[in-house]
């Protein structure tokens, strides 16, 4: 397939704390004509970034696709957080209009909400299961409560520090089946109501630094056992993350803030 002869494309810190160089960084390109798959994927590969966004122009709203440098995912948080952010500060889309983006999960939206931007997402509730074998000893954890919906593992454990001090082998976690793993506990910090890690060595990410699509699991599993409609998270990452829940029936409500670190063009 003919290729634009070179594509705007921008890094952006996605679901920052306070401070520079925190949250998930994420790669946004901008594509004028369909793309092929395996291009995009050689993009994001390029990028190095555990996601990377292609964002087209579409007749109801943006086509909005997400790649890891190994392969193609269903929901990335992180990365829809930094097209919008990118989207606005272009001048692509009016400040103050909602964004609707076309994805492999559906319609996914995005506003501008004090300095804030919120993502209208599907929630991912999480059932209780039995850990499979080598789970928790690739975690290096003893004893938690094991869940999982159709994307993630969630595993629940007594305390913060324990979240904050996991050293996982992630070849052995390499072998989960499913795309991810979530561990949490609640937080330490009142300035937050639960922490989180996430891995997805599978999907070629051992450590996902703040990952939008967890908080859809995360947000009805600790809403359910706080009581509360509305939380902050901490994902306790080394670059450290926040992100403002609240629910609406089967949505989940994500807002993050967005910094636009590089910008350049992709000769292709």
């Amino acid at each position: 397939m003919h290729q634009q002869n070179s594509l705007p494309v921008f890094q952006v810190d996605a679901f920052t704390t306070s401070k520079a160089f925190s949250g998930n960084p994420a790669a946004v390109c901008l594509v004028e004509q369909p793309q092929d798959a395996t291009w995009m994927q050689a993009v994001a590969a390029e990028m190095n970034l555990s996601e990377t966004a292609f964002v087209r122009s579409a007749d109801d709203g943006f086509e909005l696709r997400w790649f890891t440098p190994t392969i193609e995912v269903d929901l990335c948080g992180h990365a829809t957080l930094a097209a919008a952010h990118v989207l606005w500060a272009q001048g692509v889309v009016e400040p103050g209009e909602i964004i609707s983006f076309q994805t492999l999960s559906g319609c996914l939206q995005a506003k501008q909400s004090a300095g804030w931007i919120e993502l209208d997402f599907p929630a991912g509730p999480v059932a209780s299961v039995e850990a499979p074998e080598g789970l928790l000893p690739a975690l290096g954890i003893d004893q938690a409560s094991i869940y999982r919906n159709r994307l993630d593992y969630l595993v629940s454990v007594t305390t913060a520090a324990e979240v904050r001090d996991l050293a996982p082998d992630f070849s052995r976690l390499k072998t989960a089946d499913m795309r991810g793993v979530i561990v949490t506990a609640p937080a330490d910090d009142p300035a937050f109501d639960f922490v989180s890690r996430f891995f997805a060595p599978a999907a070629g990410i051992d450590e996902d630094p703040v990952t939008g699509s967890a908080h859809c699991a995360l947000y009805p599993f600790w809403r359910e056992r706080l009581n509360k409609p509305e939380m902050a998270a901490f994902q306790a990452s080394n670059r450290g993350g926040l992100v403002k829940l609240q629910g609406q029936g089967t949505r989940v409500m994500l807002s993050g803030q967005a910094v636009t670190v590089m910008s350049g063009a992709l000769h292709v």
